[in-house]
């Protein structure tokens, strides 16, 4: 236990060194001011948008930025459908990996191109190695910079006056990309490998063990995808115990570059806000309401974990472990690891769009397990996925300011900007279709005979495992409870259309909200303008997505963790 709260505050101190330099280079990047590697990166990009025909000079209306994030949206989920149903024509094939079956394929399409990186299969055995490295280790890098691609054009929204236009698509996508996420997860790379992250295009290797018996053991291009995996909070590995494999995480070393390269980006873009909205302090208060959220639920994972089964705890079983930090709940841990450190990935891959894992989430303890589902149903906003968590906790600040507007009788105001009736509706879009997406569906998996034969654990916990899925999946997390059976016509189907409105209904009411705000003229600060660059906004903001959340699921908490808990 020591240990792992040794590791949570080494990765804080990182995250407080590099946040400064990272939002400072991405704000730089997105405004086209000078930056490193401008040398490199100029030359290549002048010919990418010579090639497919884009005016960088030429800005966007908000309507058609969504349009050019649809258009390469659609296009990315059939290009990694068709690799999927091809592969076992293509080359790079050394398992001899066959045709991916349509409502699979569809589903892992969608998840990839969303950012979600749901997978309803092991990737060693149903994946050839060039679906793994054209199709969705391209599909990390694309839909992590869509993701940015939305934030960035919702502060540009915020910050500008009266201009109409929120930037291009296409020049933010490339940047983002090219600028951003290629050199780290090249850096992420080159890190993993040396510490023995495996990379190759080799097959199996068929292995006897000291028993006789013969094992396969995989080979493929892991540390190119599990570096973009992490930083661009994908989480899908190309292993099926993913971040607990030590083909993809072979030591302490690379587990806290893991953790590392999951949040930085994510925490950095609070930065890159307060930068370009020329307050720095408005960065500060978003940062600290979603540190606030993440060490408190992460505290507590731990802790939960680390602490085990009540029952043995009780009957002083375990304590002798659990008080030298190597016991508490093993059952679907890594020893390397143990449970503590279980606890903290579990945290920072929930907190943001990650849902990579280094032990089984389906055998966490009851409320060990409920601190990763409440993560996602935060809507992971802290710091949440790459783009997608700051866009998020922009919009509950717009709902926090209304609110506040309401409490002292005053019209609300975000930088300047009034909040009215258009921006609220859109507001209430964004909040409501996750949670009714996710509520509508466990709600009719819980009751239908078919999608109940999937769930391995009756009860409490079975009920947990079907609103995992579904929150993990319309949030764009990617974890999930094993014991739930997903590769089924009902969840993949399902599955897929939560995936698709928990990305682009968002995506596309953020952008709507930022084409209202751009066209607004500032208003000058007067006594009655409530500062949202105080400690005071950040622990409203931080308040109000708990009560906006608490509220909204509470009940099925309740008779699904919570129970399972009470009746340990």
């Amino acid at each position: 236990m020591t240990t792992a709260w040794l590791e949570l505050i080494v990765l804080l101190i990182l995250l407080a060194v590099s946040i400064p330099f990272f939002g400072n280079y991405m704000a730089k990047v997105f405004e086209g001011e000078r930056t490193i590697g401008d040398r490199v990166f100029r030359p290549i990009e002048r010919f990418l948008f010579r090639v497919c025909g884009v005016d960088p000079e030429r800005e966007q209306r908000w309507n058609i930025y969504a349009l050019s994030l649809l258009a390469f949206s659609i296009v990315s989920i059939l290009f990694v459908y068709a690799v999927q149903r091809l592969q076992g024509h293509l080359p790079f094939n050394p398992t001899n990996a066959v045709a991916v079956k349509p409502a699979l394929a569809f589903n892992t399409a969608v998840s990839f191109a969303t950012n979600t990186n749901w997978q309803n299969y092991a990737g060693e055995t149903a994946m050839s190695h060039f679906t793994q490295m054209v199709a969705l280790t391209v599909q990390n890098f694309a839909s992590a910079a869509v993701g940015l691609t939305v934030a960035i054009a919702l502060i540009r929204g915020l910050v500008r006056r009266r201009t109409g236009t929120l930037g291009n698509f296409w020049v933010d996508l490339v940047r983002g990309s090219l600028r951003i996420l290629l050199p780290l997860a090249f850096v992420g790379a080159i890190v993993m490998m040396s510490q023995g992250v495996i990379d190759n295009t080799h097959g199996s290797t068929k292995a006897t063990t000291i028993e006789g018996t013969t094992q396969q053991i995989p080979g493929g291009p892991f540390a190119s995808q599990e570096a973009i995996k992490e930083a661009g909070n994908n989480g899908g590995g190309p292993l099926n115990a993913n971040s607990a494999h030590p083909f993809e995480n072979p030591n302490g070393i690379t587990n806290m570059l893991q953790l590392y390269l999951i949040l930085v980006l994510p925490f950095s873009l609070t930065w890159t806000f307060g930068r370009m909205a020329k307050d720095r302090k408005q960065g500060y208060a978003v940062l600290g309401a979603m540190l606030a959220l993440f060490v408190t639920t992460t505290a507590l994972a731990m802790v939960f974990e680390a602490n085990g089964n009540p029952r043995l705890s009780r009957a002083g079983a375990n304590q002798a472990l659990t008080s030298t930090g190597v016991g508490g709940n093993m059952e679907g841990k890594e020893t390397r690891f143990g449970s503590a450190t279980c606890g903290l990935y579990a945290s920072v891959t929930t907190h943001t769009s990650t849902g990579a894992v280094i032990c089984a989430h389906d055998s966490l303890t009851p409320l060990g397990g409920m601190m990763p589902l409440v993560n996602i149903m935060l809507g992971e906003v802290s710091p949440g996925g790459l783009g997608a968590g700051l866009y998020g906790m922009l919009i509950f600040a717009l709902l926090s300011v209304f609110i506040a507007g309401l409490m002292v009788g005053r019209t609300p105001e975000f930088l300047g900007k009034k909040i009215q009736a258009a921006e609220m509706k859109l507001v209430v879009i964004y909040i409501l279709a996750v949670p009714l997406v996710i509520l509508a569906f466990s709600a009719a998996s819980a009751v239908m005979k078919t999608p109940l034969r999937s769930v391995l654990n009756p009860g409490a916990h079975g009920l947990t495992e079907i609103v995992y899925a579904f929150t993990s999946q319309a949030n764009n997390n990617g974890s999930a409870f094993a014991g739930l059976n997903g590769n089924t016509n009902w969840f993949n189907v399902t599955g897929g259309i939560a995936m698709l409105v928990g990305r682009y209904v968002l995506m596309i009411a953020a952008l709507a909200i930022a084409g209202s705000l751009v066209r607004k003229q500032k208003v000058p600060v007067s006594a009655g303008t409530f500062p949202t660059n105080t400690v005071l906004f950040g622990g409203l903001l931080a308040g109000v997505v708990v009560i906006v959340v608490g509220l909204t699921y509470l009940p099925v908490l309740a008779l699904g963790p919570i129970v399972e808990a009470l009746k340990v």
